[in-house]
């Protein structure tokens, strides 16, 4: 069969190209915007790519078209589509016709942390001889990409929560019918297409409907929102888990880099690792309980997750040029920001933390967040702010606003020059977008490595 998916370098739509390519199909696609790392991807994989939506390229006949949430009425190749009479679905749909069914499904949901978390779990089941299929948002630095198919009934899936198609306003994890659930958090997000908080609970009440009462939902503790999720109705068994006392799973940061779980029974589980920050060890808890569901003990957790490497751009280190660190990290909320920054900040010691934040998302350039935003900047010691196209309120009263020195620029140059100029050994610089952001942590480290080879 041969498949064409529009908006194919999404990093969802990119793991639906990378699943369907594995299961035998002919593959081929469009999108607007091809960047790393899903680029890369898709051209391992020998996937033809079709810059733009012009109608043109439906000339090639496919059998099916897998329409991505990114597209709309008005573009050319959905007109035609739309004219021409060929199949279509979205990818959601496809995915849970044509991989998830008859599969023990993973799901991983929340505002926060589903891809580390996701990327967790299936490295868990993995080190447990699992075979494990997944289809994660980022590409896992143990796996090298987003989505494979596995041998096992095991799948793990990022469950998003943003809609699924313009032809299909529910949720992308409404497909998905996990039989092992993951609530991370809720807080508000996705402003363009949800009017408020309520909207986004009474989905998660829907993905809640999905799941079998044999199955297991795991979710934290001390977040009232999934509490309201939960009390709208669960026909599941719930393990709960937190940071805090009183939890059935408690979650406490130790000495050094490393986090402790508390069992039920009070015995201690100890967990040493390279990631930071109390939130990367509420994921890795949160993936452990998930894993355990599925019947691997916490004692092979424990051995995966100390051999965890991370995920791509989730607090990448992407280089070190005399003695300053560029990290990439996929930053589209103020909590993430808050929590990222503090775990870095917990880690550094007598440096400098620079946090260069683009605030793309559409959220953001609408300005929900801009009451927040300073505030989760509190961490850094200095914050660059650059100005993206289409932002709808004024940046620069952040910017007065902020306990944090913050900068605001209009032009990129500018932002890496006034970098440039201001570094000093032992500084960490976080480079914090949902896009490529220029390609700004490639071109810092080259423009700091030709100064240190002049010096």
């Amino acid at each position: 069969m041969h498949i064409h998916i529009l908006g194919i370098c999404g990093t969802f739509m990119g793991g639906v190209a990378a699943l369907a390519k594995a299961a035998g199909h002919r593959v081929t696609g469009a999108d607007s915007n091809v960047y790393p790392p899903m680029s890369v991807q898709l051209e391992e994989l020998g996937i033809e790519v079709t810059q733009g939506f012009e109608a043109a390229q439906l000339d090639l006949k496919p059998d099916c078209v897998v329409v991505g949430n990114v597209m709309r009425r008005g573009l050319p190749v959905v007109e035609a589509l739309l004219d021409s009479g060929l199949p279509y679905t979205s990818g959601p749909e496809w995915l849970a016709t044509h991989v998830l069914a008859d599969r023990w499904v993973l799901a991983v949901a929340g505002t926060h942390g589903k891809t580390s978390t996701s990327s967790m779990l299936a490295w868990i089941l993995e080190h447990a001889g699992l075979d494990p299929g997944f289809l994660i948002g980022g590409v896992p630095v143990g796996f090298g990409r987003s989505a494979r198919l596995g041998s096992s009934p095991f799948f793990v899936v990022e469950a998003d929560e943003y809609d699924t198609a313009f032809f299909d306003k529910r949720s992308k994890f409404v497909h998905y019918h996990p039989r092992t659930l993951v609530l991370n958090n809720l807080e508000f997000d996705h402003a363009d297409i949800f009017p408020d908080l309520d909207a986004i609970k009474r989905q998660f009440h829907h993905l809640l409907r999905t799941v079998p009462g044999s199955g297991c939902v795991v979710s934290k503790m001390d977040d009232d929102n999934l509490e309201a999720v939960l009390e709208m109705g669960c026909w599941t068994p719930v393990e709960r888990f937190s940071s805090h006392d009183g939890a059935p799973w408690r979650c406490r940061l130790a000495p050094g880099l490393g986090f402790d779980l508390v069992h039920p029974d009070e015995r201690v589980t100890q967990v040493k690792w390279s990631l930071t920050g109390q939130h990367n060890a509420e994921n890795g808890v949160a993936a452990m309980l998930a894993a355990r569901h599925a019947g691997v003990p916490l004692d092979s957790a424990v051995e995966a997750l100390e051999a965890f490497e991370g995920v791509r751009r989730r607090m990448e280190l992407r280089g070190e040029v005399s003695g300053v660190r560029v990290y990439d990290d996929f930053a589209h909320h103020p909590t993430a920001i808050r929590v990222t920054l503090e775990g870095l900040r917990r880690e550094v010691v007598g440096g400098r933390i620079i946090a260069v934040l683009e605030p793309r998302s559409n959220t953001m350039r609408m300005g929900i967040h801009r009451d927040t935003l300073g505030p989760a900047l509190a961490a850094a010691d200095e914050a660059l702010l650059l100005r993206p196209p289409g932002l709808e309120w004024e940046m620069d009263k952040l910017a007065d606003q902020s306990v944090t020195p913050t900068r605001v620029f209009g032009d990129l140059d500018q932002l890496q020059d006034r970098l440039v100029s201001d570094l000093r050994s032992g500084d960490h610089v976080v480079i914090m977008s949902n896009g490529a952001f220029g390609g700004l942590h490639a071109s810092l480290l080259a423009a700091l490595a030709a100064i240190g080879s002049q010096s």
